[in-house]
Order: C-alpha cells, then structure tokens, then sequence
C-alpha cells in the first residue's frame, strides 16, 4: 500500500501552487537540506547473513569508517570542503560536503566480528554474518 501525504491545499491555480513550492523551499533552508544529507540503505536478511547497503556518491574509500561499539554498527563519511576562489556567487548550492553518519542497532544473533565491508561506486555493501544458533537443550522433569 502506497501512503499519499494529504494536502489540504485547494489547486485553483496550478501555477501559483508551483510558485508557493519553489518560495516554501527556497525559504526553508537547513530542514530541506538535512532531509536530502541522510544516508540511504537497504538491509535485506539472507539466512546466514544481513546484507546492508549503504548510498555515498562521491566518496571515496578512504573517506568512509566503519566501527562497532556496544552492539550499534556506526557508519561514517567525512569529505572536507573545499575552499576555492569563486567569480560570482550561488544562486543554489546542494552538493553538500561534510559529515555523513548513520548509527544501527545491532542484535544477539549477529557475529560482529565477521563483519565484511565492500565499496565500489559509491556503494557501500557490509555483509554481517548471523551466529549459529545454539542447540535446543532438553531439560528433564524431577
């Protein structure tokens, strides 16, 4: 099922709802910007593994730290910003350069110690092993 978001807004005047858009955007600055700097991924569950892939274009592989602490797999990718004589000024600027960090709870059946990291075009692919699960044990009535 795909979730609409309701607008109650009536569209009389297509153009100026278009125009109200750009001006809304425009004017809201850092909370538009903050919502396009997260970090896209996918976790998909195999049954031996979790595979997570993570979206960071433009970075390279020098740039990105994965660590393990406490049960929570932290993702990070730092580019410095660099600082360059301009002729003229920005209308616009999206293309963010900084802090990228995306922080995810790891559970008791995951081996974080086997975890296998992959970057290739901007992609980045860990693969985090699940532990064998421990054999039922029977427990006899006295």
């Amino acid at each position: 099922m795909k979730v609409i978001p309701y607008s109650n807004k009536r569209n009389f005047y297509p153009m100026m709802s278009l125009f109200d858009k750009f001006v809304d955007d425009f004017f809201k600055g850092e909370e538009v910007q903050d919502a396009q700097r997260t970090m896209a991924i996918d976790i998909l569950e195999e049954d031996d593994k979790f595979v997570i892939e993570a979206n960071l274009p433009g970075f390279k592989k020098d740039e990105v730290k994965i660590s393990v602490n406490n049960n929570e797999l932290v993702i990070e990718a730092h580019k410095d910003e660099k600082k360059e004589e301009k002729k003229g000024s920005y209308c616009r600027c999206e293309r963010y350069q900084g802090n990228y960090r995306r922080v995810l709870s790891l559970n008791d059946e995951v081996n974080s110690e086997k975890i296998a990291a992959f970057y290739d075009n901007g992609v980045l692919k860990l693969e985090v092993p699940k532990k064998e699960p421990a054999p039922s044990k029977e427990i006899k009535i006295g």
